[in-house]
């Protein structure tokens, strides 16, 4: 089975990384290079919050 999870813009992954721990790091999520621990909750709500964070910058920029 592959994965659709890819970044579209390679040079950005780095960032993303920065901001999903960022994120996890706010919200009280141990995130980790292993995250199977994690429930799917947890994962959501870090997954949501970033989503969130993107959608109100780039509303805040038109």
């Amino acid at each position: 089975m592959s994965s659709n999870n890819r970044t579209l813009v390679p040079e950005a992954r780095r960032g993303l990384k920065e901001f999903k721990n960022e994120v996890a790091q706010e919200l009280g999520v141990p995130f980790k290079e292993y995250n199977g621990n994690l429930s799917s909750r947890q994962c959501g709500s870090v997954g949501g919050e970033m989503v969130k964070r993107m959608v109100e910058e780039y509303e805040s920029r038109i």
